[in-house]
Parts: C-alpha cells; structure tokens; sequence
C-alpha cells in the first residue's frame, strides 16, 4: 500500500482533556499548546529546528489568534517556521494531518507538525458593528454557544440533526443508551493498570500551569469531568427535545485540551521513531458533505471515499475509530457498514472524554495508531461529522517496516 507520508512511531502527543470550565478553562489554548508542543517535541528528542513545516488547527479564537501557527511556532523556538492556520470545526485534526500529508507529498517539506488546541471553555464574546442599522446597533455573538445552539444555514440546533438521522433509520433512545453504555465500559479498559494504554500517548500526570506560566497550580492524573455512566442512571434521562430520543447521556461534552503529531517522509521516519520495528503509513483521505440537517450520517460517505482511495473495503478494517458527538453517530454508521457497533472505539472515544473540537479527531488518530500496535498491527479507519454536515476521514497502517 502506497503511502500518503509516514508518522514516527511515538511522535505524537495530548494532553488530558478537561470538561469545559474545567482545571484548562483559564488558560490560552495557543499558548497552552505551545508550552506543552515544546515540551513534548524534547521528551522525544526532538530537536524543533528540524522543523520545516507546520499546520495549527484551531476553532475557537483567543487573543492574539490572527498571528495564528507562525507565533505558536515562535513560542516553541522555531521562528523560521511557517505554516497555516486551519478551522474545520470538528474536522480540523484530519484535516491538519491532510495538510501535512499534502506538504511532505510535494517534496516542499520533511518534517511537518500539526498541533490541534482549543478552550472551548470562556470563548469570545464579539460584536460586529453595523452602523447603517437601527440607532447603529450592531449584533453580538457567543462565538460557541451561539453556533452550538444553531447552523445559521439549516437553522436547526447540532441536536436536530442526530434526531433527523435518528427517525430516518429508526434509532430509539434505548439503543443509543446501550451504545454510551458500552462506549463508557471500552473507556475503562484505557484506565486499566493506572491508565497504562492512555500513557502510551498522553502526558500524565499533567501539571497545569497559571496562566502566566510561571508555576504549576493544579496537576491532572487523567480526562477530567467524566460523569460514570451506568444503565440505571441513563434510564432516567429524558430527551433533550421534546418528542425526541437524544439525551443528554447519549451525546457527547464541550471540553478544553491539545494535541500535537510530527509527521515526515519516508527518507526521515527512521531517524525520528521511536521504535524501528513499527511503521505508521496514512493511506488516505475522505471528505464529504450530507444533506442539510443530517450530520451524523455524513461520516458514512466520507468513510467510502476514504477506503475507495485506499482500495480497501470495511472487512479489510482491523480497527475503528470515530468522533461520535452522539451516539447516534455509531448506530447509523454500523447498519451502514453492517458491523456491530462493539467493534468500534475500543479504549473510549469523543462520546465519553469529550469534545475540545480541533484536538479531538487527532487524538482520536492517535489512539487508534495505539491501538493497532498493542494488536501487532493492521489498518485502521478514523472517522468523524463535523458542523455543516460535512464529515472527513482517515486510513492509516501500522506494522513492520517494509
């Protein structure tokens, strides 16, 4: 199988991630994702001047945010560094990956890194002047809860769109009950033994930083804010909307956190792995769009151009991963595919440990990289909706070096 690029085995990064208003909700993601990318990129003896391209995916501005990937390059101390900086809602970790796979395709660069940051919690407040209105008032916005409450272009709530999907192919609440259920127990199995897998890849413990970062004020020993989910407690939830079957223990939370990958080309993979004997290969890429207020079910589309560019078929997929903001998401996929929805998000996924929007598909990638080499190898699809009804996808191999 040809290969897009190739990612160092154990390059890659995230921190736990916090429910908004959390122990990460005063801290300036890009600044955050700097101190921890600096940090991280050492751990592994990585020096950043290697460095030639990068790509900041990023969703929910900060203060200074215009300066955008070039100033969080900056804060690492690799000035020379250049790159842009990309919002694709709850695509943007795939699609950091597509631009770094894009960049080293060309030859135009050999060490690329994405880092994803976003605090969803306190996001800004704006105003947007409009002087030839009524008396010159203009028209404020909460850039999340505003956008998360509704899409300007269908004009329904992100939670309209899983019940659209949900009558369509006849999902009930019970079945998505039984989905978080089961999604919460997988999650269990990346706590095990101290949270052994999660250490594979995340930095714990994590120490918080004041936002000045001069001292650590709080120290994070995993994912922060998860509610234990147990069938007694999801029987008593009632729909979000009224006649509906979502609820709230069916769909996923807003949270804070980063993560960061380095991928390379083939000619520099073996210097900067960290085990010779494992080989990370992103096949493909996949990208689509449903119909309007049908969110959930456009993963199903960008999954099959992503296998088709891969020549691959779903029976050729030894693990799944997916961003399920509901568990809807699961169900419609799984009937689609005609695979049961236990073969998928092994060790947890966005539906239990939360949504920060940019970092969530990377770390997402990344765990589904973990957990390809725990099983000695295999192909793996990652998959995900995002705002607008659109939806991207990713196929990648791990195994020995060929």
């Amino acid at each position: 199988m040809n290969a897009l690029a190739h990612i160092p085995y154990g390059c890659w990064w995230s921190t736990p991630f916090a429910r908004w208003q959390g122990s990460l909700s005063d801290l300036h993601s890009l600044k955050l994702a700097a101190h921890v990318a600096r940090d991280a990129l050492a751990a592994r003896g990585i020096d950043a001047g290697l460095v030639d391209y990068a790509v900041l995916g990023t969703t929910v501005p900060q203060k200074g945010s215009f300066y955008g990937l070039p100033w969080v390059m900056a804060m690492l101390g690799a000035e020379g560094v250049a790159g842009p900086t990309i919002a694709q809602a709850c695509a943007t970790g795939a699609r950091i990956l597509a631009s770094s796979c894009d960049e080293i395709g060309r030859g135009d660069a050999s060490v690329a890194l994405a880092i994803a940051a976003d605090r969803v919690s306190n996001g800004p407040q704006l105003y947007y002047p409009a002087p030839s209105g009524p008396g010159g008032a203009g028209e404020p916005e909460n850039w999340v809860l505003d956008n998360f409450g509704k899409d300007p272009h269908a004009g329904v709530p992100m939670v309209r769109t899983a019940e659209n999907v949900a009558a369509e192919v006849g999902i009930s609440l019970e079945e998505q009950h039984e989905v978080a259920l089961c999604r919460y127990e997988q999650y269990q199995a990346a706590l095990a033994d101290d949270h052994a897998f999660q250490r594979r890849f995340m930095i714990l413990p994590f120490d918080v930083p004041d936002p000045r970062f001069r001292k650590v004020v709080h120290r994070m020993t995993g994912d922060e804010g998860i509610h234990p989910t147990t069938a007694e407690g999801l029987a008593r939830l009632r729909p979000v909307l009224d006649g509906g079957t979502v609820t709230y223990g069916a769909q996923t939370h807003p949270a804070d956190g980063n993560a960061g990958m380095v991928v390379t080309s083939a000619e520099r993979v073996g210097d900067l792995t960290r085990d010779k004997g494992i080989s990370v290969r992103i096949l493909s890429f996949g990208q689509a769009r449903e119909r309007v207020a049908f969110m959930p079910a456009a993963p199903i589309p960008a999954a099959r151009r992503a296998l088709a560019a891969a020549g691959l078929e779903i029976a050729d997929i030894d693990a799944i991963k997916t961003h399920n903001p509901f568990a809807v998401n699961d169900i419609a996929f799984a009937r689609a595919f005609g695979i049961d929805t236990g073969r998928m998000n092994n060790y947890g996924c966005s539906l239990v440990w939360g949504h920060p929007q940019g970092p969530t598909g990377l770390r997402s990638v990344i765990e589904l990289i973990e957990e390809l080499a725990l099983r000695g190898g295999g192909t793996g699809l990652f998959v995900g909706c995002a705002a607008g009804d659109s939806a991207m996808a990713v196929v990648l191999h791990v195994g020995d070096p060929a």
